[in-house]
């Protein structure tokens, strides 16, 4: 019996919207988000467009100043560096305990997905790329039994698909190859059940990310 999947809600969908203006900068850092001027162009309500809004305050994007209005959250070194450093924190403790837990059915999964990446890669579909980029790094976090870590990571995707997509407009396939290189050499050290090299990885995974997009933003 399949899994009962509710609908997606308007505000989801609405912030759903504005998160890709955001991502690929159709919404510039630091750009004031006009309400109506949204609201009409979705022809959704103005409240819609606030619970929009609130929302993706939630996930970093946007920034509601009172009696101002709402900002598309900058996009410089600190945010960047803050960012990465947090989802290094995060998914280097979660993935220890997958090092340490997974199952058969566990490494399937990963390797599936990296699979598909490779496809995506190599028939140029970057939107599918990142998408299951992100699964996969959900995928990995089937051991984090985290309330609090878990929701803090999903808040942090959008911010890290914005990103994402700041260094690959810069960096173009490299960027691409870079990641399978990555998820192919961490797929191994899981396999063979090694944490403090899972630890490296995502040390020197964060670092390059990092200074992909900062490189990025300063051209």
């Amino acid at each position: 019996m399949n899994a009962f999947k509710p609908r997606e809600t308007l505000t989801e969908q609405v912030a759903r919207h504005i998160e890709n203006l955001i991502a690929f900068e159709q919404l510039r850092s630091g750009e004031r988000i006009y309400e109506s001027a949204m609201a009409k162009q979705m022809d959704v309500s103005h409240g819609s467009i606030r619970e929009g809004l609130l929302l993706l305050e939630k996930r970093h994007l946007v920034r509601n100043v009172p009696r101002k209005g709402a900002f598309v959250t900058p996009l410089d070194e600190h945010f960047v560096r803050s960012l990465y450093e947090t989802l290094e924190l995060y998914l280097t403790h979660t993935g220890r305990k997958l090092v340490r837990q997974w199952q058969p059915n566990d490494m399937q999964r990963l390797e599936s997905l990296y699979e598909q990446m490779r496809d995506r890669f190599q028939n140029n579909d970057l939107m599918a790329f990142l998408e299951l980029g992100i699964e996969y790094t959900k995928a990995s976090l089937v051991y984090a039994d985290n309330y609090f870590i878990v929701s803090a990571i999903e808040d942090l995707w959008p911010s890290a698909k914005r990103c994402a997509f700041v260094a690959l407009r810069h960096g173009g396939k490299k960027v691409l190859e870079d990641n399978l290189v990555h998820m192919e050499e961490s797929i191994r050290i899981i396999r063979e059940r090694d944490e403090q090299a899972l630890a490296d990885i995502l040390h020197r995974y964060a670092v390059q990310q990092c200074e992909q997009v900062l490189s990025a933003l300063n051209n």
